[in-house]
Protein backbone atom coordinates (compact mmCIF):
# COMPACT_ATOMS: atom_id res chain seq x y z
CA UNK A 1 0.00 0.00 0.00
CA UNK A 2 1.37 3.39 -0.95
CA UNK A 3 1.88 6.01 1.76
CA UNK A 4 -0.47 8.97 2.01
CA UNK A 5 1.34 12.03 0.75
CA UNK A 6 1.38 14.95 3.16
CA UNK A 7 0.89 18.52 2.08
CA UNK A 8 3.77 20.91 2.32
CA UNK A 9 3.35 23.67 4.88
CA UNK A 10 4.08 27.24 5.81
CA UNK A 11 4.46 28.27 9.44
CA UNK A 12 2.91 31.50 10.71
CA UNK A 13 2.15 32.99 14.13
CA UNK A 14 -1.11 33.83 15.91
CA UNK A 15 -1.09 37.42 14.59
CA UNK A 16 -1.01 36.26 10.98
CA UNK A 17 -3.70 33.67 11.73
CA UNK A 18 -6.01 36.32 13.21
CA UNK A 19 -5.30 38.64 10.27
CA UNK A 20 -6.29 35.91 7.79
CA UNK A 21 -9.46 35.36 9.81
CA UNK A 22 -10.46 39.04 9.47
CA UNK A 23 -10.71 38.61 5.70
CA UNK A 24 -12.23 35.12 5.87
CA UNK A 25 -15.08 36.34 8.11
CA UNK A 26 -15.84 39.33 5.85
CA UNK A 27 -14.47 41.98 8.23
CA UNK A 28 -12.09 43.28 5.52
CA UNK A 29 -14.81 43.04 2.86
CA UNK A 30 -14.54 43.08 -0.13
CA UNK A 31 -11.10 41.56 0.52
CA UNK A 32 -11.68 37.83 0.95
CA UNK A 33 -8.49 36.25 -0.39
CA UNK A 34 -4.77 36.83 -0.66
CA UNK A 35 -4.01 39.20 -3.52
CA UNK A 36 -1.86 38.38 -6.53
CA UNK A 37 0.84 40.74 -7.78
CA UNK A 38 -1.40 42.57 -10.22
CA UNK A 39 -4.08 43.15 -7.57
CA UNK A 40 -1.46 44.24 -5.04
CA UNK A 41 -0.08 46.86 -7.42
CA UNK A 42 -3.57 48.14 -8.21
CA UNK A 43 -4.47 48.50 -4.50
CA UNK A 44 -1.17 50.20 -3.77
CA UNK A 45 -1.89 52.77 -6.49
CA UNK A 46 -5.61 53.30 -5.93
CA UNK A 47 -6.09 52.46 -2.24
CA UNK A 48 -9.18 50.57 -3.38
CA UNK A 49 -10.12 46.95 -4.02
CA UNK A 50 -13.15 46.07 -6.16
CA UNK A 51 -14.28 49.68 -5.91
CA UNK A 52 -14.16 49.77 -2.11
CA UNK A 53 -11.54 51.51 0.07
CA UNK A 54 -8.64 49.43 1.32
CA UNK A 55 -5.37 51.12 2.35
CA UNK A 56 -2.77 48.57 1.20
CA UNK A 57 -2.41 45.15 -0.44
CA UNK A 58 -3.60 42.13 1.55
CA UNK A 59 -0.77 39.64 1.24
CA UNK A 60 0.94 36.88 3.20
CA UNK A 61 4.74 36.82 3.07
CA UNK A 62 5.99 34.95 6.15
CA UNK A 63 9.69 34.99 6.99
CA UNK A 64 11.88 31.94 7.48
CA UNK A 65 14.06 29.89 5.15
CA UNK A 66 11.68 26.91 4.95
CA UNK A 67 8.66 29.16 4.34
CA UNK A 68 10.44 30.94 1.50
CA UNK A 69 11.65 27.67 -0.03
CA UNK A 70 8.09 26.32 0.02
CA UNK A 71 6.44 29.45 -1.36
CA UNK A 72 9.00 29.99 -4.12
CA UNK A 73 8.49 26.45 -5.43
CA UNK A 74 4.71 26.02 -5.25
CA UNK A 75 2.68 24.69 -8.14
CA UNK A 76 -0.69 26.14 -9.12
CA UNK A 77 -3.49 24.26 -7.38
CA UNK A 78 -1.18 22.83 -4.72
CA UNK A 79 -2.68 22.65 -1.24
CA UNK A 80 -0.39 24.20 1.35
CA UNK A 81 -1.05 23.60 5.06
CA UNK A 82 -1.06 26.60 7.40
CA UNK A 83 0.66 25.69 10.67
CA UNK A 84 0.66 27.70 13.91
CA UNK A 85 2.56 26.48 16.96
CA UNK A 86 3.05 23.05 15.44
CA UNK A 87 -0.69 22.59 14.77
CA UNK A 88 -2.41 22.73 11.38
CA UNK A 89 -4.85 25.64 11.42
CA UNK A 90 -5.85 25.90 7.76
CA UNK A 91 -5.01 25.47 4.09
CA UNK A 92 -4.22 27.62 1.06
CA UNK A 93 -5.15 26.55 -2.44
CA UNK A 94 -2.11 28.15 -4.01
CA UNK A 95 -2.50 30.01 -7.28
CA UNK A 96 1.04 31.38 -7.35
CA UNK A 97 3.58 33.60 -5.64
CA UNK A 98 5.54 36.77 -6.28
CA UNK A 99 8.53 38.53 -4.79
CA UNK A 100 7.78 41.59 -2.70
CA UNK A 101 9.68 44.78 -2.01
CA UNK A 102 10.14 44.59 1.77
CA UNK A 103 10.98 48.27 2.13
CA UNK A 104 7.90 49.28 0.17
CA UNK A 105 5.73 46.96 2.26
CA UNK A 106 6.93 48.65 5.43
CA UNK A 107 6.14 52.05 3.92
CA UNK A 108 2.65 50.86 2.96
CA UNK A 109 1.91 49.88 6.56
CA UNK A 110 3.77 52.56 8.54
CA UNK A 111 4.02 55.45 6.08
CA UNK A 112 7.81 55.52 6.36
CA UNK A 113 10.83 53.27 6.71
CA UNK A 114 12.01 53.96 10.24
CA UNK A 115 14.02 50.90 11.24
CA UNK A 116 14.51 52.31 14.75
CA UNK A 117 10.79 52.02 15.45
CA UNK A 118 10.03 48.90 17.53
CA UNK A 119 6.86 48.07 15.58
CA UNK A 120 8.78 48.40 12.30
CA UNK A 121 11.59 46.18 13.55
CA UNK A 122 9.07 43.55 14.68
CA UNK A 123 7.34 43.67 11.31
CA UNK A 124 10.63 43.30 9.43
CA UNK A 125 11.50 40.20 11.47
CA UNK A 126 8.28 38.51 10.41
CA UNK A 127 8.29 39.68 6.77
CA UNK A 128 9.70 37.35 4.11
CA UNK A 129 10.58 37.91 0.45
CA UNK A 130 7.81 35.95 -1.24
CA UNK A 131 4.06 36.34 -1.03
CA UNK A 132 1.75 33.39 -1.64
CA UNK A 133 -1.74 34.00 -3.01
CA UNK A 134 -4.95 32.09 -3.52
CA UNK A 135 -8.09 31.12 -1.65
CA UNK A 136 -7.64 29.85 1.86
CA UNK A 137 -9.44 28.65 4.96
CA UNK A 138 -8.29 28.96 8.59
CA UNK A 139 -9.69 27.58 11.83
CA UNK A 140 -9.95 30.53 14.18
CA UNK A 141 -13.08 31.28 16.17
CA UNK A 142 -12.12 34.66 17.68
CA UNK A 143 -13.35 36.94 14.88
CA UNK A 144 -16.31 34.69 14.10
CA UNK A 145 -17.54 34.77 17.72
CA UNK A 146 -17.28 38.57 17.95
CA UNK A 147 -19.27 38.96 14.73
CA UNK A 148 -21.98 36.66 16.10
CA UNK A 149 -22.08 38.46 19.47
CA UNK A 150 -22.50 41.88 17.85
CA UNK A 151 -25.19 40.58 15.48
CA UNK A 152 -27.15 39.10 18.40
CA UNK A 153 -26.82 42.32 20.44
CA UNK A 154 -28.13 44.46 17.58
CA UNK A 155 -31.01 42.07 16.94
CA UNK A 156 -32.06 41.70 20.59
CA UNK A 157 -31.85 45.46 21.30
CA UNK A 158 -33.51 46.53 18.06
CA UNK A 159 -30.84 49.21 17.75
CA UNK A 160 -30.92 51.36 14.63
CA UNK A 161 -27.92 53.55 15.44
CA UNK A 162 -24.92 51.41 16.36
CA UNK A 163 -21.70 53.25 17.22
CA UNK A 164 -18.22 51.77 17.35
CA UNK A 165 -15.40 52.96 19.61
CA UNK A 166 -11.93 51.47 19.44
CA UNK A 167 -10.38 51.56 22.90
CA UNK A 168 -7.23 50.37 24.60
CA UNK A 169 -8.43 51.36 28.10
CA UNK A 170 -4.97 51.04 29.59
CA UNK A 171 -6.16 52.50 31.90
CA UNK A 172 -9.87 53.41 31.69
CA UNK A 173 -10.02 57.07 32.80
CA UNK A 174 -12.68 59.76 33.12
CA UNK A 175 -12.25 61.03 29.55
CA UNK A 176 -13.07 57.53 28.28
CA UNK A 177 -16.19 57.57 30.43
CA UNK A 178 -17.25 60.98 29.09
CA UNK A 179 -16.73 59.77 25.51
CA UNK A 180 -18.98 56.77 26.17
CA UNK A 181 -21.67 58.97 27.71
CA UNK A 182 -21.72 61.37 24.76
CA UNK A 183 -21.83 58.48 22.30
CA UNK A 184 -24.73 56.89 24.20
CA UNK A 185 -26.66 60.16 23.94
CA UNK A 186 -26.45 59.90 20.14
CA UNK A 187 -26.72 56.13 19.62
CA UNK A 188 -28.96 53.22 20.54
CA UNK A 189 -26.07 50.83 21.09
CA UNK A 190 -22.32 51.32 21.58
CA UNK A 191 -19.85 48.61 20.67
CA UNK A 192 -16.52 49.03 22.46
CA UNK A 193 -13.80 47.19 20.55
CA UNK A 194 -11.23 46.57 23.28
CA UNK A 195 -7.72 46.09 21.92
CA UNK A 196 -6.36 42.59 22.35
CA UNK A 197 -2.65 42.63 21.59
CA UNK A 198 -0.85 39.45 20.59
CA UNK A 199 2.48 40.68 21.93
CA UNK A 200 2.28 41.19 25.67
CA UNK A 201 4.55 44.14 26.44
CA UNK A 202 3.09 44.98 29.85
CA UNK A 203 1.49 43.33 32.87
CA UNK A 204 -2.02 44.42 31.94
CA UNK A 205 -3.40 41.75 29.64
CA UNK A 206 -6.73 41.73 27.85
CA UNK A 207 -8.63 39.87 30.60
CA UNK A 208 -7.66 42.46 33.21
CA UNK A 209 -8.61 45.38 30.95
CA UNK A 210 -11.92 43.71 30.12
CA UNK A 211 -12.75 43.05 33.78
CA UNK A 212 -12.07 46.66 34.79
CA UNK A 213 -13.93 48.13 31.81
CA UNK A 214 -16.93 45.88 32.45
CA UNK A 215 -16.93 46.95 36.10
CA UNK A 216 -17.02 50.62 35.05
CA UNK A 217 -19.84 50.04 32.56
CA UNK A 218 -21.90 47.91 34.96
CA UNK A 219 -21.66 50.51 37.72
CA UNK A 220 -21.70 53.86 35.95
CA UNK A 221 -23.35 53.41 32.53
CA UNK A 222 -26.52 51.81 31.08
CA UNK A 223 -24.91 48.39 30.70
CA UNK A 224 -27.66 47.03 28.43
CA UNK A 225 -26.61 49.57 25.78
CA UNK A 226 -22.85 48.99 25.82
CA UNK A 227 -21.20 45.83 24.50
CA UNK A 228 -17.49 45.17 25.01
CA UNK A 229 -15.84 42.79 22.55
CA UNK A 230 -12.19 41.87 21.93
CA UNK A 231 -10.50 43.44 18.92
CA UNK A 232 -7.54 41.49 17.59
CA UNK A 233 -4.93 44.24 17.23
CA UNK A 234 -2.53 42.52 14.83
CA UNK A 235 0.48 43.90 12.95
CA UNK A 236 -1.72 45.39 10.20
CA UNK A 237 -3.12 47.85 12.76
CA UNK A 238 0.32 49.02 13.92
CA UNK A 239 0.77 51.67 11.24
CA UNK A 240 -0.70 55.00 10.26
CA UNK A 241 -3.60 53.37 8.38
CA UNK A 242 -5.09 51.86 11.52
CA UNK A 243 -7.93 54.41 11.69
CA UNK A 244 -8.99 53.50 8.13
CA UNK A 245 -8.84 49.78 8.89
CA UNK A 246 -10.81 50.40 12.10
CA UNK A 247 -13.58 52.07 10.05
CA UNK A 248 -13.69 49.21 7.56
CA UNK A 249 -13.83 46.64 10.34
CA UNK A 250 -16.47 48.49 12.38
CA UNK A 251 -18.67 48.78 9.29
CA UNK A 252 -18.35 45.09 8.43
CA UNK A 253 -19.03 44.10 12.03
CA UNK A 254 -22.42 45.80 11.67
CA UNK A 255 -21.86 49.33 13.03
CA UNK A 256 -23.12 52.38 11.15
CA UNK A 257 -21.22 55.02 13.13
CA UNK A 258 -17.54 55.28 14.04
CA UNK A 259 -16.33 57.54 16.86
CA UNK A 260 -12.68 58.57 17.01
CA UNK A 261 -10.71 61.17 18.95
CA UNK A 262 -8.91 63.94 17.10
CA UNK A 263 -5.72 63.01 19.00
CA UNK A 264 -5.72 59.51 17.51
CA UNK A 265 -2.30 58.73 16.05
CA UNK A 266 -2.23 58.91 12.29
CA UNK A 267 -5.60 60.60 11.82
CA UNK A 268 -3.81 63.61 10.25
CA UNK A 269 -6.16 66.56 10.80
CA UNK A 270 -5.84 69.43 8.34
CA UNK A 271 -7.84 72.41 7.04
CA UNK A 272 -9.44 72.41 3.60
CA UNK A 273 -11.20 75.70 2.81
CA UNK A 274 -11.83 76.33 6.52
CA UNK A 275 -13.25 72.83 6.97
CA UNK A 276 -11.47 70.39 9.29
CA UNK A 277 -10.66 67.15 7.52
CA UNK A 278 -8.54 64.09 8.23
CA UNK A 279 -7.01 61.13 6.46
CA UNK A 280 -10.45 59.51 6.77
CA UNK A 281 -11.87 62.21 4.46
CA UNK A 282 -10.15 60.45 1.58
CA UNK A 283 -12.39 57.45 2.22
CA UNK A 284 -15.78 59.13 2.17
CA UNK A 285 -17.20 56.19 0.24
CA UNK A 286 -17.03 54.08 3.40
CA UNK A 287 -20.56 53.04 4.37
CA UNK A 288 -20.25 54.39 7.90
CA UNK A 289 -20.67 57.81 9.51
CA UNK A 290 -17.37 59.01 10.98
CA UNK A 291 -17.39 61.47 13.87
CA UNK A 292 -14.13 62.98 15.09
CA UNK A 293 -14.38 64.09 18.73
CA UNK A 294 -12.15 66.77 20.25
CA UNK A 295 -10.14 65.63 23.25
CA UNK A 296 -11.50 66.01 26.77
CA UNK A 297 -9.63 67.88 29.50
CA UNK A 298 -10.34 69.07 33.02
CA UNK A 299 -10.39 72.87 33.10
CA UNK A 300 -9.30 74.44 36.40
CA UNK A 301 -11.42 77.52 35.69
CA UNK A 302 -14.54 75.71 34.48
CA UNK A 303 -14.01 73.20 37.32
CA UNK A 304 -15.28 70.33 35.27
CA UNK A 305 -14.36 67.98 32.46
CA UNK A 306 -14.81 69.82 29.14
CA UNK A 307 -14.29 69.45 25.43
CA UNK A 308 -11.06 71.26 24.55
CA UNK A 309 -12.66 72.81 21.45
CA UNK A 310 -15.43 74.51 23.45
CA UNK A 311 -13.52 75.63 26.54
CA UNK A 312 -12.74 79.39 26.48
CA UNK A 313 -9.65 79.01 28.66
CA UNK A 314 -6.22 78.23 27.32
CA UNK A 315 -4.44 74.87 27.46
CA UNK A 316 -2.32 76.16 30.37
CA UNK A 317 -5.48 75.85 32.51
CA UNK A 318 -6.16 72.27 31.45
CA UNK A 319 -5.44 68.96 33.15
CA UNK A 320 -4.95 66.37 30.40
CA UNK A 321 -6.00 62.73 30.28
CA UNK A 322 -2.90 61.03 28.95
CA UNK A 323 -2.90 57.23 29.19
CA UNK A 324 0.88 56.94 28.90
CA UNK A 325 1.35 59.43 31.76
CA UNK A 326 -1.20 57.59 33.90
CA UNK A 327 0.64 54.31 33.35
CA UNK A 328 3.74 55.95 34.82
CA UNK A 329 1.83 56.48 38.06
CA UNK A 330 0.90 52.81 38.23
CA UNK A 331 4.38 51.68 37.23
CA UNK A 332 5.80 53.20 40.39
CA UNK A 333 2.83 52.23 42.55
CA UNK A 334 1.07 55.60 42.87
CA UNK A 335 -2.70 56.08 42.66
CA UNK A 336 -3.53 58.91 40.23
CA UNK A 337 -5.73 61.78 41.51
CA UNK A 338 -9.47 61.21 41.50
CA UNK A 339 -9.89 63.98 38.92
CA UNK A 340 -8.16 61.67 36.41
CA UNK A 341 -9.66 58.30 37.36
CA UNK A 342 -12.40 57.04 39.63
CA UNK A 343 -10.77 55.78 42.82
CA UNK A 344 -12.36 52.33 42.68
CA UNK A 345 -11.17 51.85 39.10
CA UNK A 346 -7.64 53.08 39.79
CA UNK A 347 -7.50 50.77 42.82
CA UNK A 348 -8.39 47.80 40.65
CA UNK A 349 -5.83 48.83 38.06
CA UNK A 350 -3.00 49.29 40.55
CA UNK A 351 -3.81 45.95 42.19
CA UNK A 352 -3.48 44.31 38.78
CA UNK A 353 -0.23 46.16 38.00
CA UNK A 354 1.40 45.25 41.31
CA UNK A 355 -0.12 42.00 42.60
CA UNK A 356 1.02 40.89 46.07
CA UNK A 357 2.90 44.12 46.51
CA UNK A 358 2.77 44.06 50.32
CA UNK A 359 4.19 41.28 52.43
CA UNK A 360 1.30 41.30 54.91
CA UNK A 361 -1.55 43.41 53.62
CA UNK A 362 -3.89 42.50 56.50
CA UNK A 363 -1.43 43.66 59.18
CA UNK A 364 -0.73 46.88 57.27
CA UNK A 365 -4.45 47.51 56.89
CA UNK A 366 -5.12 47.04 60.61
CA UNK A 367 -2.16 49.24 61.54
CA UNK A 368 -3.65 52.20 59.69
CA UNK A 369 -7.41 51.90 59.35
CA UNK A 370 -10.16 51.55 61.99
CA UNK A 371 -11.57 48.06 62.47
CA UNK A 372 -14.10 46.10 64.52
CA UNK A 373 -11.46 44.68 66.80
CA UNK A 374 -11.53 41.40 64.89
CA UNK A 375 -9.02 39.89 62.53
CA UNK A 376 -10.27 40.31 58.98
CA UNK A 377 -8.97 39.62 55.48
CA UNK A 378 -8.46 42.65 53.26
CA UNK A 379 -7.52 42.90 49.60
CA UNK A 380 -4.96 45.27 48.14
CA UNK A 381 -7.80 46.88 46.20
CA UNK A 382 -9.65 47.57 49.47
CA UNK A 383 -6.45 48.98 50.98
CA UNK A 384 -5.98 51.41 48.08
CA UNK A 385 -9.60 52.57 48.26
CA UNK A 386 -9.34 53.44 51.95
CA UNK A 387 -5.91 54.98 51.46
CA UNK A 388 -7.39 57.34 48.87
CA UNK A 389 -10.08 58.34 51.40
CA UNK A 390 -7.33 59.30 53.82
CA UNK A 391 -5.72 61.44 51.12
CA UNK A 392 -9.02 63.27 50.76
CA UNK A 393 -9.42 63.96 54.50
CA UNK A 394 -9.50 67.73 55.04
CA UNK A 395 -9.92 68.31 58.80
CA UNK A 396 -6.15 68.27 59.45
CA UNK A 397 -5.01 69.91 56.21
Amino acid sequence: MGSIRKNRQIVIDSQALATLSFAQEGIFKPVDKLMNEEEAIEVDNSRCYKGKPFPFPFILAPSGRKNEETISSIKKGEIIDIVVGGIKRGEIEAEGFFKIDRKKRIEQIFGNYDTQNEATKDFLRRLGQYSIYGKYHVDYDGIKNVKKEIKNAIKSSGAKSVAAIMMDARPFHRAHERLLRITLERSDLVIVFLSKHHRITNKINYDVKHEILKYAIDNYLPKNRVLVVPFESTYLFAGFNDAILDCICANNFGCNKFIIGNNHTGIGLYYDKNEIKSILSKYESLDIDIEVISRFVYCKDCRTLVNSSTCPHGPHRHIKYNSKALRRFFRVGILPPAVLMRTDISSKFLSACMPNRFENINALYDDIFPNNGLLENHSEEEFYLNLMKLHQTTSLT
